[in-house]
């Protein structure tokens, strides 16, 4: 790149807000108001972190009524390969700005080592970076106290801003986490919370609160979290509680940081926050209750100005890893040293510093010069706070030549108060620093800021932010060509496709090393073209595309390195999988508008380890997908069940986020409530509730109870069982006991006389019997006939035919037996081993039958006189046999009482005859049974 002169049209960069923090994240959290982090109680009064774009105009950047402008780069000499002129290595990076050179600007001092890639680099460091920062410190630990506490969404009460002058007492006694703000509560008493044993985390901020009774605590032993902020507290409260772990005190009234003794009791202490605006000084003694306690992070002041600092007062705290200072000291700088000191003692290695200068401050000295002699800071933060050009220059000075491995500027307004500029010359020392996030730098002064550094100063960084910079063009060989480059942060600006790979510049050796990429929250649409320039970055290994306006336009074409991808947050539809890369071992898909994904979609990826599709419209996770998954996120999703078949097809799964998906609390759940390892879920059991059936609808799943006996079918069968078999066993036996098979029989037989009865009705209604029934039986067995089966049909209205009293002397007894079966409603066999010997009954037992087949299907009755075995018949009985085997008989009992049921299903049998009227029919009968004659 040459030195030109004359008007450039470059880039534009606009001062947006945005969050900072070194994780490449696809959501930005916002910053809490009421939060935990060391700091983040005095931050409330401040200008928001994050932000929008505001607009551009002509190159000014429009915000808040403001103008602010950015831009102009003299360098003092030019010499193309010992000096850096910035202004012209800015030529690419700033759009509608005018470049002026200044050759009479030329000061004495050493040369500047030239490499365009720095040049670019340190011109956006009016933002230096904050790499470390993490993206909401308060944020994070308000989270780790909350996810520390609750169990259950039905344990949490959320009663602020209900106009409360008290705490309930109706409060249920499982409560574990209970926000009381914004009320009016201005005392605590030892009543108020004497029933919630289980109470873990506990919010009282903003209430006017102004007296908390002693011992108060005294029945909440289970209590971590406490946070009092924001009240009105005239003194430090005597708090006792051994499981406290964080503690918030922050903008109350107290006049003394004096903690009061009880505090050597909090032995389980992390996170402390301290500040009040009529608290003006620190003592030597104020903090002696922390010497033996495992304090970590300790967040100190109101934003206002000390009078006094005792030295030692924080070198007490010898378990302090990181401070966060909310004071100023502008004029009073030997106290800043002091606390700098003490900090070297406790060997704290994360410093956050805001509003460190107020906007008025002229700082001459260099108060951070002890920097260079504290060994132990690793991580530095300078937020929400005016910085001078001179000051700018002293201060990274100190950082260059102390141990800080992280530097951060967040929130930070720019002033050029030098007529050169800002300059930093070559240094000769090894430089420790790897990091640096540049985050909402603002310069509000009507000129260019004059930046000139050294490229050597940043040729081994391996971090590097820019973001909420408004950057839309990314300049030719300045970044990208950062030697030791791993991981390039551009989210929440205004890059495009063309924008990053801006059709002037060469991308012949561009990022060397970089390995992660992020540039989410950008206006990236083309897939496509994004997926053919990747394989430019020969060792790029994470692409993050999130939060963008992608659109499936093509074939894709992915670099064979390239294993992570994040696409969430981007309109696109179940066909994305088709647009992916086989060696891809991370996707993020969240909230990409997928409604259904099949075994065919996630075959593509052989080697997929991880795999996001949360906030989506899936219903359904396919079975036995055999996938190498180790982490796999599905939450807000409309999935109902999971099932065994599901985690079968996972066998290596080790995260499973499932969450906040409408579970239907029924059998089909079961599975998943006592058989899965809750220890794949990172979100439960807080966000796992039932959605229907309506009655536990909003019941959380882990205390939703179903027996393993009304959903396991095998057990069913294993209980039910046993007990039919018991009970079937029981009932036979007592049926064999008392008869059951031979009354069963009986009963048989009624009910089927009673049914063809009623169906026989209609066929006989036109004819007309002489008897009820003929009686056919041996002669040898008259005795039995005439004293018991006679007697009792005759006297009980039953007319019968007996071939000893009706045949018709002098006719032949073929007739005979012919003319009684017909003239017969029903033909009685008494069989007995002496019916079978005889010659007549087998012709009787012939016609009968035949007369049974041609006119009345139930005219035979048998009644089994005793035991006749079927095999010991007689051939010309093979009929009979047949119809003993087809046909249901009486049995004669010898018990009487069976006697009587023997009785009654016989004459129920007999009873629709009408003697009164001769069979119409019976010649038409006869001469059917006249060929049969001839037989015998």
């Amino acid at each position: 790149m040459t030195r030109e002169h004359g008007q450039t049209s470059i880039p534009q960069i606009s001062p947006l807000t945005a969050g900072t923090g070194r994780q490449m994240s696809t959501v930005h959290e916002d910053r809490q108001e009421d939060s935990f982090d060391a700091g983040a109680t005095q931050e409330r009064d401040m200008a928001p972190l994050h932000g929008g774009f505001k607009g551009f105009h002509r190159g000014k950047s429009i915000k808040r009524g403001r103008v602010m402008h950015f831009g102009q780069f003299n360098s003092d000499t030019w010499n193309p390969e010992q000096e850096l002129q910035l202004s012209s290595t800015l030529l690419w990076m700033f759009r509608t700005v005018h470049v002026q050179p200044d050759p009479e600007k030329v000061p004495d001092e050493g040369p500047v080592t030239s490499n365009s890639t720095i040049a670019a680099l340190l011109i956006w460091s009016i933002a230096v970076i904050s790499i470390l920062t993490p993206d909401c410190m308060a944020v994070k630990v308000y989270d780790e106290g909350f996810e520390l506490c609750v169990s259950s969404r039905h344990r949490m009460k959320d009663l602020s801003h209900q106009n409360l002058t008290d705490v309930p007492f109706n409060l249920p006694n499982n409560t574990e986490y209970l926000d009381i703000s914004y009320n009016s509560i201005q005392r605590l008493n030892k009543a108020s919370f004497s029933r919630l044993i289980q109470l873990c985390f506990l919010k009282i901020t903003h209430c006017g609160l102004q007296e908390i009774s002693p011992h108060i605590f005294n029945n909440t032993p289970a209590l971590k979290v406490l946070n009092i902020s924001h009240n009105e507290l005239s003194i430090i409260p005597d708090i006792s509680l051994k499981k406290l772990k964080i503690f918030d005190l922050a903008n109350n009234l107290y006049k003394s940081y004096q903690l009061p003794v009880s505090f050597q009791n909090l032995q389980n202490l992390d996170v402390l926050s301290l500040g009040s605006r009529t608290a003006l000084s620190v003592n030597f003694n104020d903090f002696d209750p922390l010497r033996n306690i495992s304090l970590q992070h300790l967040s100190l002041g109101a934003g206002i100005h000390w009078q006094k600092y005792d030295s030692g007062a924080l070198g007490k705290i010898e378990s302090l890893q990181k401070l966060s200072l909310f004071a100023s000291f502008c004029g009073c700088f030997s106290m800043f040293e002091n606390l700098l000191g003490d900090l070297n003692v406790t060997g704290t290695t994360a410093l956050r510093f805001i509003s460190i200068f107020p906007d008025d401050c002229n700082v001459k000295e260099d108060p951070f010069k002890n920097l260079r002699t504290m060994p132990y800071i690793k991580n530095l933060t300078i937020e929400n706070t005016w910085i001078n050009s001179s000051f700018m220059e002293k201060f990274l000075k100190n950082v260059w030549l102390s141990s800080l491995h992280d530097l951060s500027f967040v929130n930070i307004t720019y002033n050029e108060d030098t007529p050169e500029g800002f300059q930093f010359r070559t240094i000769n020392h090894t430089i420790n620093l790897h990091s640096i996030t540049f985050d909402s730098v603002k310069h509000f002064q009507y000129r260019y800021p004059t930046i000139n550094m050294s490229v050597e100063a940043i040729s081994d960084l391996t971090y590097l932010k820019f973001s909420g910079t408004g950057m839309n063009i990314l300049p030719c060989q300045l970044i990208s060509a950062l030697p030791s480059l791993e991981t390039l942060d551009l989210s929440d600006n205004l890059l495009t496709d063309s924008g990053f790979w801006w059709y002037t510049c060469s991308y012949t050796s561009v990022f060397p090393k970089l390995k992660r990429l992020s540039l989410s929250k950008n206006r990236f649409q083309r897939l496509s073209f994004i997926s053919e320039k990747t394989h430019q970055m020969k060792t790029l290994e994470s692409l993050d595309l999130s939060f963008n306006s992608i659109s499936l336009d093509g074939s894709c074409s992915w670099p064979a390195q390239l294993i992570e991808l994040s696409l969430g947050n981007n309109n696109l539809g179940n066909s994305v999988f088709k647009y992916l890369s086989s060696n891809f071992e991370r996707i993020d898909l969240s909230k990409t508008g997928i409604t259904a994904i099949t075994q065919e979609d996630l075959s593509r990826f052989p080697r997929l380890t991880h795999l996001q599709l949360s906030s989506n419209g899936i219903k359904v996770i396919p079975e036995f997908l055999n996938l190498a998954l180790n982490s796999l996120y599905v939450d807000q999703n409309a999935i109902t069940s999971l099932s065994r078949e599901v985690l079968e097809g996972l066998p290596r799964l080790r995260t499973l986020k499932a969450g906040n998906n409408p579970f239907v609390c029924s059998c089909d759940s079961y599975w998943f409530l006592t058989a899965l390892n809750k220890s794949l879920l990172q979100d439960w059991p807080l966000d796992y509730t039932c959605s229907t059936p309506p009655s536990v609808a909003g019941v959380p799943l882990s205390e939703y109870k179903t027996s393993e006996l009304s959903c396991e079918m095998w057990l069913q069968v294993a209980v039910v069982l046993p007990v039919l078999i018991a009970i079937s066993a029981a009932i036979g036996l007592l049926f064999y006991k008392y008869d059951g098979v031979w009354y069963t029989k009986m009963l048989w037989v009624w009910i089927r006389m009673k049914k063809r009865g009623k169906k026989r009705s209609n066929l006989l209604q036109n004819v007309s019997f002489s008897y009820h029934a003929f009686i056919s039986y041996s002669h040898q067995d008259s005795g039995w006939v005439d004293s018991q089966l006679v007697s009792s049909l005759e006297g009980a209205g039953f007319s019968l035919c007996v071939h000893e009293r009706d045949f018709v002397p002098g006719d032949w007894i073929i007739d005979n037996i012919i003319n009684c079966v017909e003239s017969s409603y029903k033909t009685l066999f008494v069989l007995s081993n002496n019916f079978v010997q005889s010659e007549w009954c087998n012709y009787e037992l012939f016609f009968a039958q035949h007369r049974a087949i041609s006119v009345q299907q139930d005219s035979l009755v048998f009644i089994l006189l005793e035991p006749i075995p079927t095999d010991s018949l007689p051939k010309k009985f093979l009929r009979l046999r047949t119809l003993l085997r087809q046909q249901t008989y009486l049995e004669w009992p010898k018990d009487e009482r069976k006697q009587q049921v023997f009785w009654a299903s016989l004459k129920s049998m007999l009873h629709m005859a009408d003697k009164s009227i001769v069979l119409k029919d019976v010649a038409v009968a006869i001469s059917d049974t006249a060929p049969l004659v001839t037989q015998f």
